[in-house]
């Protein structure tokens, strides 16, 4: 066991001074121990949610509220996190049930996302908000190497052609309804559309944008639509 702790702080860039608390970081409630992460979990969110807003903030000035809350939440969430306990390889390093590894726990994206976030919240609670932050957005820039709206925000473009190969065994179709304004400050108007029929419309300041934002936009209607 130690050797796999020196082994992941090592990774993590950071050596802790109170070794039950990156254990009780890596802890699942599944492990029936008297601790586990979910506290640290709780505090680890919020702290993750500072240090990216934060960052986001300083990296595009010029982009509104509206803009930098959807990216923050791009970045902040399940898939995003697991993306960052995948680099530390933090399924080898978790304590769970015996049941939880027989299915596939270490795996598990809520579980490796919530471990990543108790180990993030244990991180501040020693070493305090800069180290934090300071190995937080290491790790991020690692995992997401062109950090920009339109890399961030693909995977609505990519989720919504995944469902309506799988429902409709097609991809959907992008079409530029209207483009508004000069050629140095151009807003277009775009649409999806799924088996002929039009599903979303969306604006943005490039085509790709405006894509993304109507991809969004369908696959909460489409999705909407099975329930």
């Amino acid at each position: 066991m130690q050797q796999k702790l020196e082994i992941l702080q090592k990774r993590l860039g950071y050596q802790f001074k109170d070794e039950n608390l990156i254990i009780k970081a890596l802890t699942h409630k599944s492990y029936k121990q008297s601790y586990n992460n979910e506290r640290l979990e709780f505090l680890g969110d919020a702290v993750l949610d500072l240090i990216i807003g934060e960052f986001l903030f300083h990296k595009f000035p010029k982009v509104a509220e509206g803009e930098l809350s959807k990216l923050r939440a791009s970045l902040v969430n399940e898939k995003s996190f697991q993306k960052l306990a995948e680099i530390l390889n933090l399924g080898e390093h978790i304590y769970i049930s015996l049941a939880e590894e027989n299915n596939k726990g270490r795996e598990k994206s809520s579980l490796l996302s919530n471990a990543f976030e108790a180990l993030i919240g244990a991180l501040y609670l020693e070493a305090g908000l800069e180290r934090a932050k300071e190995i937080s957005i290491k790790l991020l820039n690692e995992a997401y190497p062109k950090i920009d709206m339109e890399a961030v925000f693909r995977d609505y473009k990519t989720t919504l052609q995944e469902f309506t190969q799988a429902k409709y065994g097609e991809t959907p179709e992008y079409r530029l309804i209207h483009s508004y304004g000069p050629d140095h400050k151009k807003e277009f108007e775009m649409a999806v559309v799924v088996q002929g029929k039009e599903i979303s419309r969306a604006k943005g300041k490039s085509k790709k944008w405006a894509q993304q934002a109507s991809a969004e936009i369908a696959l909460k209607i489409l999705r909407k639509g099975e329930q």
